[in-house]
This record gives structure tokens, C-alpha cells and sequence, in this order.
């Protein structure tokens, strides 16, 4: 499993290793909240019930990904002033041939999120070539919040966006331009009429298979060029509806297992999959589901918590 396909054998949209964050004063964000439909309010436990709930659920999601065979580096996160460090995608990506990317972000609390450490721990297990600093563009209002805003194919070299006060279009020309990725970008509107705040709750991109929420995008010509564009590299276009969304089944990550891709999502985006997309996608992949309410409280999910690996581990071996 896992390899059939038009792609087969390709593995650069599913890495095998990734960063996740464990926070211990986890809370959904009130600053962030403004523009992100996405987030609740916890009303039946106490904030230290809570903190513990979201800390056992992303210990039990690592471990579930690790007996997977992914390679899990958790780092700890015991800060109080850092409500969304769950979700390290925001704040920097990797790519094949050494490459790293760290992005400004447009909440301030969010900004804090970035850490040294896991800096460290790519260049000392992973063969680094560069990184590019994008972060000291907060100070112009300029924000791409790494692949919350960009979903990317790895394999065509394209960078999907919905357009959004945290996917700025200088700085994504600019990271496009330094990475080598084609810009698609799109408009949307929430139920709320608002755009929606990143690209990866509309979207999944895997090797073989990309999960699409069409209905979504409010130019339904660009929604047909982009699902056109998809279909064109060999992968089957599964649309999502705006109320699957809504539970999270774009917000979803292909990794790569000893034994075969996975797809990581949360056990509520599994629950709200119609049994005919469930057997299409398992067509490719084996579907791990996460059990993450408590995380998703904070308008992300499965896709968010991950940060995936894009390097070549020292000694030889490819993450």
C-alpha cells in the first residue's frame, strides 16, 4: 500500500520525519480569533483541564505516528505566553536540497512560537544548506505564515494560496522566487463571508490523491483552473464540502511510513469522510486518524500540528 499510482515512488510530498510541539498552557488564541471562523470556545472544562487534555492528545498523536514507523521530534513547549505553539507549520518549513524557511507571522503572540532549538536540531540531524529568514518582515506588515498559508506540491513545484491577511503576495512572489515555486493563488469566503485564513484547512495535496474544498472559492473559473491543474498531474481531485471542512478533512498530511504513505488527520475530519472518498484515499494511503479535539478548539488540526521534515538525515538516509 502505498505506492501504487500514477507518482509511485515518489516521496517528496510525504516526508518520513517530523517536528511537533507539545504544549503545557495550551489555549485557543483570543488574538488570532478575529479572522479565523475555525476557532471555539471550550465552555465545559476548566482551563487547567484543558492545558492537560490538549497535552495528553498531542503525546497520544505522536505515538501513534511513531508506532507508524514516522520519525517524532517533540519538543516541549512551557510557555504561557505561546497558546497556539502546537501548531509549528506556521512558523517554518523545509524543502529538499537543504533548504529552510522561516516566515513573519501576523499575530504577535504567535511571533514568540519560533525557537532556536528546533533550528538546531535540523542542522545537527539533517543536512542544512541555508536558511532564509523571512521573519524581520513583521516589522513592514508583511506575513506568510509558512504551509498554513502555502499548501505545496512538491513534486510539480507549485505553491497554493488562499489569498489572506496572512499570505501577503509580495512575500509569497519573493519565497516563490528563493524556492522555485509556481504562485496559484485564490480567493474565498467563509460562511461568514470572510476569507478563510489559511490555505491548508482547504486543502490536502498528496502524491496521488489532492483534497479540495472547490465550493469554497468564490471565482469558480480559477476553481476549475486549479482542479484542472491537479488533474493534470496524475492525481485524482477528491472536492470536499464546506461543511467537511469545517471539520477539519482538509487539514490532513500524507507522510511516508516504512511499509507505505499514511495520511494523518483527526479523528473528526475521518468521521465526516463519506465512505466512497474514505475507499479512494485508501486507495493510496493508509488513513491514521488523531484524536485532537481538544487542539482543534484552536481552529487547527491534524495538518497544523505537523511540521514535515523535507531533508536528507545525516549519515546518508532521506527524512
Amino acid at each position: 500500500m502505498g505506492l501504487a499510482g500514477p507518482a509511485a515512488g515518489r516521496s517528496l510530498q510525504a516526508p518520513r520525519a517530523v517536528v511537533m510541539v507539545r504544549p503545557h498552557h495550551f489555549t485557543p488564541n483570543t488574538e488570532t480569533a478575529a479572522d479565523n471562523s475555525f476557532q471555539s470556545v471550550a465552555t465545559d472544562v476548566d482551563r487547567e483541564a484543558l492545558r492537560a487534555r490538549a497535552t495528553e492528545e498531542v503525546t497520544a498523536a505522536a505515538h501513534t505516528l511513531e508506532a507508524h514507523g514516522i520519525r517524532v521530534h517533540l519538543f516541549d513547549d512551557f510557555s504561557e505566553d505561546t497558546p497556539d505553539s502546537v501548531f509549528p507549520n506556521n512558523w517554518f518549513s523545509t524543502h529538499p536540497g537543504g533548504h529552510v524557511a522561516v516566515y513573519p507571522m501576523f499575530a504577535t503572540s504567535r511571533r514568540r512560537e519560533r525557537r532556536t532549538d528546533v533550528l538546531e536540531l535540523l542542522k545537527t540531524s539533517y543536512r542544512v544548506q541555508d536558511i532564509i529568514d523571512y521573519s524581520g518582515l513583521e516589522q513592514d506588515a508583511l506575513y506568510l505564515e509558512g504551509t498554513g498559508a502555502l499548501v505545496l506540491d512538491h513534486i510539480e513545484r507549485v505553491a497554493y494560496v488562499a489569498r489572506s491577511n496572512r499570505a501577503d503576495p509580495v512575500l509569497l512572489e519573493r519565497f516563490c522566487t528563493n524556492f522555485n515555486y509556481e504562485p496559484m493563488v485564490f480567493d474565498t469566503a467563509g460562511p461568514d463571508g470572510r476569507p478563510i485564513y489559511h490555505t491548508n484547512v482547504v486543502m490536502t495535496i498528496g502524491t496521488d490523491f489532492a483534497l479540495v474544498c472547490f465550493a469554497i472559492m468564490t471565482n469558480p473559473a480559477r476553481a476549475a483552473e486549479i482542479r484542472e491543474r491537479l488533474e493534470q498531474t496524475g492525481r485524482t481531485v477528491i472536492a470536499l464540502s464546506l461543511e467537511q471542512i469545517e471539520q477539519f478533512a482538509g487539514n490532513t498530511i500524507e507522510l511516508s511510513s516504512p511499509t507505505g504513505r499514511i495520511l494523518a488527520l483527526s479523528a473528526t475530519a475521518l468521521a465526516s469522510l463519506a465512505p466512497q472518498q474514505i475507499e479512494i484515499i485508501g486507495e493510496s494511503v493508509k488513513l491514521v486518524p488523531l484524536a485532537v479535539p481538544t487542539i482543534e478548539l484552536a481552529g487547527g488540526s491534524v495538518r497544523c500540528m505537523i511540521a514535515g521534515i523535507h531533508l536528507s538525515a545525516r549519515g546518508g538516509a532521506v527524512a
